[in-house]
């Protein structure tokens, strides 16, 4: 029998890339139940394909439209809705697994919700811990639930540091591809066009996290990632521009080695381990390495003055508490308003700070669930709605 298997997100890219590694792997999973935010039509086809137990749609009305649809099949699955329908697909019973593929602040309730019934988390959604990385982090060790990376800098982190003594480690680096502006002038970026932020060199994701490499912001949420998933020091983090995207990141000990981990950017192999772990499963569709092809990997160091997101990020990070909660969402707010033309790349940094300097006068430093929501929500009702208004 197979590991039941929960997808929070299956219409997503990390979600379409996990259904496929269990099918291509048959006997070793099944597919117990998927969740979407709108793509209904998708879901359908995963639907006739992995015969779920049950789905759940976050948008409003998407239920009513899938069940519809689901009308005209001889599907028995059972749908769920909104945010409640994420929390009861990832709390459900006979799930082994739930991985969390959805993008933003709307994973952070599902996954407390899997490590409450004490499931296996397989994490895709760096959000989930920049926001309340204390307090997931606490329900999984009061648990005893161990949460395994599938962001592939996170993955490869959680390898390097299985094979040593965490006493050991110096530092640790992570690798950012660089976006595709890498190398743009400051003027340049002032006239980027989403169509242009959407074609990311190396890697095929969403528009969201597409945009957020772009701004570098990717790299800063994953800096808070790796504090709260490792336990790591801010100052024992360092990102480092790999436009080849071949290491996905890198430990220094305290000797002086320099332990790496790397392979093409193919996010099926972390999740293939993600949901493997602790064992590794032997597949044959992801090519072997050819280190001749692969030719000359170079390192920059990122420009922060160009890509201020980066330094908010690690800015959020020092202040902690509430703080990467609103840099968060303001984040989310301002690349939809990108994404939608109302605003410029160069932006979104901008909206950012001033979602981050309003929040000075009510943030919190030991922060409870409720206040993270409840900074969450004001950063959302704060930043850049700018209904047209262009600019800052």
């Amino acid at each position: 029998m197979g590991k039941n298997i929960v997808i929070i997100g299956s219409t997503g890219s990390i979600g379409v890339s996990t259904l496929e590694v269990i099918s291509n792997n048959p006997g070793e999973y099944n597919v117990l139940g998927l969740s979407c935010n709108s793509n209904t039509d998708l879901l359908l086809k995963q639907i006739k394909r992995f015969n779920p137990r049950f789905v759940s749609v976050y948008s409003p009305g998407a239920k009513d439209e899938l069940e519809h649809k689901l009308k005209k099949t001889k599907s028995s699955v059972r749908v769920y809705e909104g945010e409640e329908g994420n929390i009861a697909a990832a709390s459900d019973k006979g799930a082994d697994a739930v991985v969390v593929s959805v993008v933003g602040g709307i994973g952070l309730l599902p996954t407390l919700a899997a490590i409450e019934k004490k499931k296996k988390v397989c994490l895709a959604n760096k959000e989930t811990l920049v926001c309340a990385g204390d307090i997931v982090m606490g329900e999984a060790a009061r648990k005893k639930v161990r949460i395994i990376p599938i962001d592939s800098e996170h993955s490869a982190i959680f390898q390097l540091l299985e094979g040593v003594k965490r006493a050991e480690v110096k530092r640790v680096i992570i690798t950012a591809s660089g976006g595709p502006f890498r190398g743009f002038s400051a003027a340049a970026l002032e006239k980027v066009t989403p169509e242009q932020a959407l074609k990311h060199p190396n890697w095929s994701m969403g528009a969201k996290i597409t945009v957020d490499s772009a701004t570098l912001m990717n790299k800063g949420l994953e800096v808070i990632e790796a504090m709260k998933l490792f336990g790591l020091e801010l100052d024992k983090i360092s990102v480092v521009v790999h436009p080849q995207s071949i290491i996905h990141s890198m430990i220094e000990m305290n000797d002086g080695s320099i332990l790496a981990q790397m392979g093409y950017p193919d996010m099926r192999i972390p999740i293939s381990y993600a949901l493997s772990y602790p064992e590794r499963l032997a597949v044959d569709y992801i090519k072997p390495f050819d280190f001749v092809k692969a030719g000359r990997l170079s390192f920059e160091e990122p420009d922060v003055k160009k890509f201020p997101c980066l330094a908010l990020a690690y800015d959020a990070a020092r202040r902690g508490g509430t703080m990467p909660a609103v840099l968060n969402a303001a984040n989310e707010s301002a690349v939809r308003d990108f994404l939608a033309g109302r605003i410029k790349f160069t932006d979104i940094p901008k909206f950012i700070k001033k979602a981050m300097d309003n929040h000075l006068k009510e943030f919190v430093a030991a922060p409870s669930l409720e206040d993270i929501l409840a900074a969450d929500a004001r950063a959302r009702a704060f930043s850049p709605k700018t209904s047209g208004r262009k600019g800052v």
